[in-house]
């Protein structure tokens, strides 16, 4: 079987229009890759719809992770992390948009401290989601044509995202995938109020916990700034 490098040294032996069928159908085959590649790893993925991402050895751990987290191995994830080093750009952002195109059919909540924080990230996800760039990588998956709440979105497959400030009510909502996202701000520390925590924790277990379906996967990332915090919490009670 000849490879690609090898037809390509051998297409000027063939006349003006072979040579154009056989570039069509090379660049069809390298964009098939491309896609097969983006579509089967999260890392491959944010290369292609990030073409200015910088890879570090920490990227790779996370994106092992949320590999496992998509193919069912993995159902709890923590990530504890300093503020910039593309923690929610992964976790928040690319990661749901990934899952979405792995199973469009499915449901994603994600909660940040504010609403209006979660609410940018479903506004990110919702652009990524309806961009030419995504459609190369998943051209079956798009928007409702009724999508327009950032917060609030289904994909054409009727899967769903919904975003919600930590505090919210989640009534009514189900999650194959829970992420939550510094569910605590620096300036919360600096108050140095354990209630603050345990009001996060108390809501995080009696409210977007409860919504997981079965063999659903829950994703923390956050930066710590307590022993008390969520993740010493969850912790502290596994």
């Amino acid at each position: 079987m000849l490879d690609v490098a090898t037809i390509t040294k051998q297409l000027g032996a063939l006349p003006a229009h072979k040579q154009k069928e056989v570039l069509i159908l090379l660049n069809e085959l390298s964009d098939a890759k491309t896609r097969s590649a983006a579509q089967g790893d999260f890392l491959d993925f944010v290369r292609e719809v990030w073409p200015a991402f910088i890879e570090g050895s920490h990227h790779k751990i996370m994106a092992d992770a949320f590999n496992r987290i998509t193919d069912g191995s993995l159902k709890r994830l923590i990530v504890n992390m300093p503020p910039r080093h593309t923690k929610s750009e992964f976790a928040s952002h690319l990661f749901p948009a990934w899952y979405l195109g792995r199973y469009p059919d499915r449901k994603v909540i994600q909660t940040a401290h504010t609403a209006e924080l979660a609410v940018g990230f479903g506004r990110k996800v919702r652009n990524l989601v309806g961009s030419s760039d995504y459609r190369k990588l998943f051209p079956d998956v798009s928007l409702s044509v009724d999508s327009k709440a950032a917060g609030r979105w289904n994909t054409n497959k009727d899967g769903e995202y919904f975003a919600i400030g930590v505090g919210g009510a989640v009534t009514g909502k189900g999650a194959d995938i829970l992420i939550v996202d510094d569910p605590h701000s620096e300036q919360e520390a600096a108050l140095n109020d354990p209630s603050v925590y345990d009001k996060t924790y108390e809501w995080y277990t009696s409210g977007p916990r409860q919504r997981l379906q079965p063999g659903g996967a829950i994703c923390l990332v956050m930066t710590r700034w307590s022993k008390k915090d969520l993740t010493g919490s969850i912790l502290k009670a596994s």
